[in-house]
């Protein structure tokens, strides 16, 4: 099937222990999901013309020299990116943000609550609902 014939998700691996869960969750929502090196070029990211790009997590620091990182490139694509723990600290590096050590490492079970101010990233959810999830980093987006 031509990439154009269907959607794809492209989950970007940066090491964490859990890209092949998130790859699986996105193909239990019916959704066609490839797992993919973190330094998959942009040029072949265009050529795939996937839905989403999720960055996933990974034990390196964003702001540490020789840190895995993506082209900058790949956020003027117009495709929505996701990014989770390391991901979402990239990013926000990338796009001009500030990343810092935080006071003390999260690791463990914690919780997400749905605020009103979600929009759609919680379509399905309740404003209020509050969602176990796992947390595992010692960085947090400053700014």
């Amino acid at each position: 099937m031509a990439a154009a014939a269907r959607d794809l998700i492209v989950v970007l691996d940066f090491g964490a222990q859990y890209s092949q869960l998130i790859a699986r969750r996105v193909r239990e929502q019916k959704v066609y999901c490839e797992l993919h090196p973190f330094n998959l070029p942009v040029s072949r990211l265009r050529e795939m013309a996937p839905k989403g790009i999720i960055l996933s997590g990974g034990p390196s620091s964003a702001y540490e020299p020789g840190a895995p990182r993506v082209d900058p490139e790949l956020f003027t694509l117009g495709i929505p990116v996701l990014g989770i723990c390391y991901g979402v600290q990239l990013a926000a590096l990338l796009l001009g943000g500030k990343v810092v050590p935080a006071e003390r490492r999260e690791y463990g079970r914690a919780t997400v609550r749905v605020t009103p101010e979600a929009g759609d990233l919680f379509h399905g959810f309740a404003a209020g609902e509050e969602i176990p999830v796992w947390m595992s980093h010692g960085d947090r987006v400053e700014q």
